[in-house]
């Protein structure tokens, strides 16, 4: 199993690419399912969640393939009929691997789908996925853990749904059902986050009609058939961030090429409020930090607020701050988990249900740490580029869900870390 070493405390410096963005990647290579012939998309991060999404249309009879060059592309061939399941020993790694589900029914009329898994950060369900598609016309039914549907009337219908809390993964799920159903749909109460736009965007070029994507009223007018897909997937705003908070660490100065400033408002705003200076450069944002970081007050929030994603990784900057900080976690119920191991680098942070007190030391030490999810993960990197001495980060197989080489991107900013295999 995969350890990364950091000998911390290296002042870090230069220019980090970002690659394409894997919650994007996800659900457009998922929609190659929703018309036969060849998909190409472009700017695939090489992930392991790509590469499982990638045995699930191979075990569903596509044939998924890798296409060297830059930006990496996959294409993937999507027969005139499938085997429409998603079998529990490829769905259990990723939750993303429900997003076959909506496409499945759609051009089918049929899905065996298992329930999902992932990241142990809370209870993510999928009720707002299967209401939405029963109000399309599917009959869904969970049974042995899966979910089973068929579509009686041989079409999928259009509806008006209004889903009870904002979902990215619901939202995405059900616009891929709805471009091939049967008049038109309305979906209220919808995800805003750039991943889906970017869905919706692929969508439209594969010849779906859909208005509204990146508001919280969608309105799609279903098609008979769509074309083959082509597509390049948007830059990863999620690694964008993460590399911006290297830069915000003390004495450090990064440029993050690829990052979209329309895509980090609210994190960039926090940054600039710990004291970090941000300014846009041509393709992508620089980012200076302080000699050390003032205290800041962070919520997390669906888009367009500050992202749960990036909240393991600003604890580590307000560790360091020259004060208190209070971050409230809003979206996940356990998303507190790499508390303790930051607490073994030297951080000072009291939890109380869905809040947490970091309470700002000069300095962190290195020490032996092991990552309890992706984010998490990331956050025990950072912490180490940061800390005195030297740090192992254990199960960096979360890392690599989420990060393309976290540790090759890093080395040519300065960074002392390598990877170790067992």
């Amino acid at each position: 199993m995969d350890k990364i070493l950091i000998e911390g405390g290296a002042p870090l410096r230069g220019t980090v690419r970002v690659s394409g963005a894997k919650n994007a990647a996800l659900p457009v290579v998922a929609a190659a399912l929703l018309a036969e012939g060849d998909h190409v998309v472009r700017n695939v991060p090489d992930l392991a969640d790509v590469r499982t999404m990638g045995r699930l249309l191979g075990h569903a009879g596509c044939t998924f393939e890798r296409v060297a060059g830059s930006p990496a592309a996959v294409v993937v061939r999507t027969p005139r009929s499938v085997n429409p399941e998603a079998p529990y020993e490829l769905v259990r790694t990723m939750r993303a691997s429900v997003l076959v589900l909506g496409p499945m029914l759609s051009r089918w009329g049929r899905a065996r789908v298992s329930l999902p898994g992932g990241c142990a950060i809370g209870a993510r369900p999928i009720d707002q996925h299967l209401k939405a598609l029963t109000a399309l016309g599917a009959e869904l039914t969970l049974a042995h853990g899966y979910v089973e549907g068929r579509v009686p009337r041989g079409r999928l219908r259009g509806t008006t749904f209004t889903f009870d809390k904002e979902t990215v993964t619901g939202t995405e799920n059900v616009m891929m059902a709805a471009a091939l159903a049967e008049g038109r749909t309305v979906l209220e109460n919808c995800a805003r986050e750039p991943e889906v736009g970017d869905l919706a965007a692929a969508l439209v070029r594969m010849g779906a009609h859909i208005e509204g994507a990146g508001t919280q009223r969608i309105v799609i007018d279903g098609v008979d058939s769509l074309s083959g897909l082509d597509h390049d997937v948007i830059p990863d705003r999620i690694e964008a961030g993460t590399f911006l908070v290297v830069g915000a660490l003390p004495r450090n100065e990064v440029t993050v090429a690829g990052a979209l400033p329309d895509h980090m408002e609210a994190l960039v705003e926090k940054l600039r409020l710990a004291g970090a200076t941000v300014e846009e450069v041509p393709g992508g944002i620089r980012v200076a930090g302080p000699d050390r970081p003032r205290p800041v007050d962070v919520r997390t929030a669906p888009f367009p607020g500050f992202p749960t994603d990036m909240q393991a990784q600003m604890m580590v900057l307000l560790a360091l701050a020259d004060g208190s900080s209070v971050i409230k976690e809003t979206v996940f119920e356990n998303r507190f988990m790499h508390v303790l191991e930051l607490e073994r680098l030297g951080a000072e942070i009291a939890v109380d249900g869905k809040v947490a007190v970091v309470k700002g030391v000069p300095a962190l030490s290195g020490a032996p740490v092991m990552a309890s999810d992706l984010r998490a993960s990331a956050a025990l990197v950072l912490a180490g580029l940061a800390a005195q001495g030297t740090t192992e980060v254990r199960r960096v197989y979360h890392l690599d869900r989420g990060y393309e080489r976290i540790e090759a991107k890093l080395e040519p900013l300065g960074a002392r870390i390598r990877r170790v295999t067992a």
